[in-house]
């Protein structure tokens, strides 16, 4: 009974993703909410042409509803009551679903104007940026109040620095920044999901070793709904997360960081994003100095494509990346408990 929570949240997150679709996806199919693929990706992606998207919003209800129930059953649990300040551990979680939530309706607003509108580029960027400041900034106050203005980061094997006022602005940068990153690896079929899966495992364990046991239920409820996505996403995919999937999951893996209090931690569980958001600064910045390109295509899982890798390999050595630094996060939280 003592983990009944962590069972249901599992079984539950899965089994509605899963569920959800049989039915989401012939009505995306009706819809005609079909993914346009750029001119500028793999020409072979053009077979994709009209696979549904917006597929991520079978997910979104599977954690949500999973996690809320989780919580009811997490909420009666004695360990739980003593180890934490019960309000200010809801308001932390709740606050967390909500801020992925709001992630997942900005990239909702995205792929409506990409399939609806035809504009294939979405959002403008200052607009997408402007939302996105604006919810890591609403999540940040809620967390000045659960943490009581507690301004400290821990950086893996080096220990804490306090930052002062400055731990705000770099909250809001990594809030931002892993998001886009998150979006920016949903580019081949399973990717994003898969490698996120593998992280909500990191950050599982995480949890468990600090005994923080919303966050457990939060990773565990990623977990299955990012496995039972993958029934329909893997290679050749049924449907796309589209920008409303990756943008949530970029918004669950902030959330999960910052409910164990350890959001730089993102860059050794978080690896790939880091990878892929790196390999297009570094494109940009080689090709505007020197005109020359320094990888086949950016983000870095193109490269690999164009290399001559298939979709399901570089998903597997990807997601081996992720583990090894799920494991050297992992690592790095033992030698401080």
């Amino acid at each position: 009974m003592k983990y009944l929570y962590i069972t249901i949240g599992f079984i539950l997150s899965y089994f509605i993703t899963v569920f959800l679709g049989n039915i989401l996806i012939p009505f995306l199919e009706r819809l005609k909410f079909g993914q346009t693929i750029k001119e500028i990706g793999p020409t072979w992606h053009k077979s994709k042409q009209g696979t549904p998207t917006m597929g991520g919003l079978m997910f979104i209800f599977g954690i949500l509803l999973a996690a809320s129930v989780g919580y009811l059953i997490l909420f009666f649990n004695i360990d739980y009551r003593l180890y934490n300040d019960v309000f200010l551990d809801g308001l932390k979680f709740f606050s967390g679903l909500l801020m992925a939530t709001c992630f997942g309706v900005i990239g909702f607003i995205d792929d409506y104007i990409k399939v609806i509108k035809k504009r294939n580029l979405g959002l403008l960027a200052r607009q997408k940026t402007i939302l996105q400041i604006l919810v890591g900034a609403i999540y940040l106050v809620a967390m000045y109040f659960v943490n009581q203005a507690e301004t400290t980061m821990i950086v893996p094997f080096l220990g804490q620095i306090n930052l002062g006022f400055l731990y705000y602005p770099v909250a809001l940068f990594i809030i931002v920044g892993t998001v886009n990153a998150v979006n920016l690896t949903d580019g081949i079929d399973g990717l994003a999901s898969t490698v996120t899966a593998v992280a909500g495992l990191g950050f599982f364990v995480v949890a468990y070793l600090l005994k923080v046991f919303s966050a457990q239920l939060m990773a565990i409820c990623l977990i299955g709904a990012c496995l039972g996505f993958l029934k329909w996403n893997h290679h050749p995919a049924k449907v796309f997360m589209g920008d409303v999937g990756s943008m949530f999951l970029g918004g669950m893996v902030v959330n999960l960081a910052f409910s164990v209090n350890q959001p730089i931690i993102l860059v050794l569980i978080g690896i790939i994003y880091f990878i892929e958001t790196m390999s297009v600064i570094i494109q940009v910045i080689s090709y505007k100095l020197t005109k020359k390109r320094i990888f086949k295509m950016s983000p870095i899982h193109h490269h690999f494509e164009i290399s001559g890798y298939k979709e399901n390999k570089i998903v597997i050595l990807f997601s081996i990346i992720t583990l090894i630094g799920c494991l050297l996060a992992i690592f790095s939280i033992k030698k401080i408990i």
